[in-house]
Formats: C-alpha cells, sequence, structure tokens
C-alpha cells in the first residue's frame, strides 16, 4: 500500500499533467478575417466594391496580416487563447478558374503550421463573404461548384489536423451585404439561398469524406429579436449537416434600450451593450437544436476610432460581463464549447476603420507602421482564461437590463438569473 502510494507521489512529482483532451477542452478563441485584416487584396466582389466607391475609406492594406501574421498568432498565444480563428481566401489561392497559387497555398501552410506549434487549434473559415471576381458570385450555379473544389482542396491539405470548419460567416449578413455592395440582384435572392445552402451541406459532406473527425459548421449572426425569422433562411436547412451551432452575438435590445437601431446607420459604437443577452442566445440556440454543441464564434465590443465610448463602458468589462453570461448559460446545462473574442487586431470593418473592436488596436489610416498597441482587455482576457472564467462572486459591470427583447418573450419573462451559480469555462 506504502509503496503504490510513493509511485502515485512519483508521478505526480515527476510527469507534467496532461492537456484535456479535444472532447472536454473548452476553445477559448481570438478571430480575424482574409479580406478586413490580410491586406494585399487579390481580385474579389469587396475589392471591386471598394475600388469603385467613393463612400468608403480606401482599404489601404488593412492591418497586414498577410505579412504580419507571426506577431498576430505570437500575441493570441500570449494571452492563452486555445483557438485561431481565420479565413482561407479562395481569391487569393485561386486568382483564375483552375490556376492554384501554391506561393499563397503556401502562405497558409505557414499560417496553420505556427498556430499549431504555438499550441492552438486553427479555426479556418471557408467564406468570410468574399469570392473571387471570375465567379460572379452565389447566384451562379457554377460558383458552387468552384466552393466545393476550393473546399476539397483546402481540407485535403490541413486534414487530420483537429480544424475547427466554417464554410459560411453569418450567411445572412452575407445575403445583406451582397445587395448593399450591388453585387447581387434582390430578384436573384431565392437563387442565391437555394446555393449558399447546397454549398454547405454538399462541402459538409466532402469535409467529413477527407476529414473524418472534424467539427463543421456555419455560424449565424444572431439578430435579437428576429433569429426565429433569420434562421428560416439557412440554418433550419442545415440543422443536420453541422457538427455544433457557431452563432455570433453583438447586441441586445430591451424596453429600456432600443439603441441597436444605430447598427443599421453603421454608428455601431453608439449600441448600448447588453451582455446578458449572450445567456438569452444561447438559450434559445439549446432549445431550437436539442442536443448541439453550443460555439460563440464571435463576441466583442466597437469603439469610436478607438476613443471611450461615451457611456464608459471599457472593453475588458465587457469581455468579463460577457464570460460571466457565458458561465452561467454552462451552469444552467447548456452545452458551451468555446467563445472567441472578435477580433484579435483592429480591422477593415467592411468599408470603415473607424469601428475598433481590436484586443490590440491599430491604426491603419495614420501609422504607416501598423503597430499592434494592447488594449486594457488583453491582460483580462489573459486571466479569464488562466482561471477558466471570472471567479465565484464577480461582480457585473453593468447589470441586466429591463425586459430583455433579445429572445422574446422567454428573454423578459424568464430573464437569466444574475446572482446563481457561475460554472468554470476551462
Amino acid at each position: 500500500m506504502l509503496r503504490r502510494a510513493l509511485v502515485v507521489v512519483l508521478i505526480a512529482l515527476f510527469v507534467p499533467p496532461q492537456p484535456a483532451s479535444a472532447a472536454e477542452r473548452f476553445y477559448w478563441g481570438v478571430a480575424t478575417a482574409g479580406y478586413q485584416s490580410e491586406g494585399s487584396a487579390p481580385d474579389s466582389n469587396w475589392s471591386r466594391y471598394v475600388a469603385s466607391s467613393t463612400s468608403v475609406d480606401p482599404y489601404a492594406n488593412a492591418t497586414d496580416f498577410r505579412h504580419r501574421y507571426p506577431e498576430d498568432i505570437r500575441l493570441a498565444a500570449g494571452m492563452g487563447v486555445n483557438t485561431f480563428r481565420f479565413s482561407v481566401e479562395w481569391a487569393r489561392v485561386e486568382p483564375r478558374p483552375g490556376v492554384w497559387d501554391e506561393g499563397e497555398l503556401a502562405y497558409y501552410d505557414d499560417v496553420v503550421n505556427r498556430i499549431r506549434a504555438a499550441g492552438m487549434t486553427p479555426m479556418i473559415t471557408l467564406n468570410h463573404w468574399v469570392y473571387p471576381a471570375w465567379t460572379g458570385g452565389f447566384a451562379k450555379p457554377a460558383t458552387v461548384d468552384g466552393f466545393l473544389a476550393f473546399t476539397a482542396k483546402i481540407a485535403q491539405r490541413y486534414r487530420d489536423l483537429g480544424v475547427l470548419w466554417v464554410t459560411f460567416n453569418e450567411p445572412v449578413a452575407f445575403l445583406t451585404e451582397e445587395l448593399r455592395i450591388g453585387a447581387l440582384n434582390p430578384v436573384e435572392i431565392p437563387v442565391w439561398q437555394a446555393n449558399v445552402v447546397r454549398a454547405h451541406r454538399a462541402a459538409y459532406d466532402l469535409v467529413h469524406r477527407i476529414d473524418p473527425t472534424a467539427k463543421v459548421t456555419s455560424n449565424q449572426a444572431y439578430y435579437t429579436g428576429f433569429n426565429a425569422a433569420t434562421d428560416l433562411v439557412v440554418m433550419d436547412q442545415i440543422r443536420d449537416k453541422v457538427d455544433f451551432i457557431g452563432f455570433d452575438y453583438y447586441y441586445g435590445a430591451s424596453l429600456d434600450n432600443l439603441t441597436a437601431v444605430n447598427a443599421g446607420t453603421g454608428d455601431l459604437w453608439k449600441v448600448k451593450l447588453q451582455p446578458e443577452g449572450i445567456y438569452d442566445a444561447l438559450r434559445y440556440y439549446a432549445d431550437r437544436y436539442p442536443g448541439k454543441p453550443l460555439y460563440i464564434v464571435e463576441n466583442g465590443m466597437p469603439t469610436d476610432n478607438g476613443k471611450p465610448r461615451e457611456d464608459g463602458y471599457t472593453r475588458e468589462a465587457a469581455l468579463r460581463d460577457s464570460i460571466f453570461w457565458v458561465q452561467r448559460a454552462k451552469a444552467d446545462g447548456m452545452n458551451v464549447i468555446g467563445y472567441n473574442y472578435w477580433s484579435i487586431t483592429d480591422n477593415y470593418e467592411w468599408g470603415s476603420y473607424r469601428p475598433r473592436f481590436g484586443l490590440y488596436t491599430v491604426d491603419a489610416l495614420t501609422d504607416p507602421s501598423l503597430t499592434r498597441k494592447p488594449t486594457a482587455a488583453v491582460p483580462a482576457y489573459r486571466e479569464v482564461i488562466a482561471h477558466g472564467g471570472v471567479p465565484e462572486g464577480y461582480r457585473l459591470v453593468q447589470g441586466p437590463s429591463t425586459c430583455s427583447l433579445v429572445d422574446p418573450p422567454l428573454s423578459c419573462l424568464a430573464p437569466a438569473d444574475p446572482n446563481g451559480p457561475l460554472a468554470r469555462l476551462g
């Protein structure tokens, strides 16, 4: 008995603890996207729109992730995150039909290798609203075939690496952006919708044939109060072809907060945030798609050109408050497996550098060096990750709003209890 105890002690002293398995690990992540951050933009729907528009900021070189990715990956690892989301730009790797740019594929190879060498899981988005200009867009059936060939190329390249795959980023928002920039005619909406659904369903099967243990999703935008309608467009059509429910939550609404209307005009920093809405969004998806794990693929806070918000709410406070509500959801039995902060750096927010979401701020228009400057949310996120969330007894900086409309009527009639237990996330 004594001998056995001695062996146990020796093992504990000299054998390092083993990391949690992928099934047990909570995915703490940061996110970025190709066109928004890479610079050196290839010929795409978005590069053509920006080049022809006089109402947007010049693209410049975004934040030059294309050449500074080793630094951004290092900064992410320094926060302790274990997941790094980025997109592989189809327009970059296939600049002409059937022509694959091996140099650009090698660039993405190095991105993936560095992410994994830093101990992080790559989360790869295959379409973050951008596609090669030569395709003509997803209203054309041939674009689906081209997208599937691209998907096969990338999945084959990064199979068996534990990648988390995202087919389409926020497909309903993708649709509205295509209409906004004139890349889609309104009469083509039904065909576009059917083609995107078909593309996701086929891509899901394709990725799983190539990478059998992969996890695949399409992250949905959470439209406060309207997801029961917007999920009919794509999510309900692919519910049997996702391994987890990925969604993005930013803004809420309530009887005492209707500022979300500012999002429609692009004044994102004027929206009063409702962190408690992340609980309502998790509960909504847990109820709508029972049995599916839940992953918050994007969550963050905008500021106006990096200035303090007029309401005094700070990025670090919003981060901690949001994680508090994720922990409440987990404690109430919701199977939350991951959380990504959007974004690791400021970037090109679809026509403007003014909204700033970055953990590291970058003055893309005024600083030629594109220096990454840490915000106070960097040490806050590092601390949260190290402790698996905020501690018991954490006091919310911003309490719940009155009668939340995030998921009406449930979010108003049965709001989450801010005094309930917290679950450790990992």
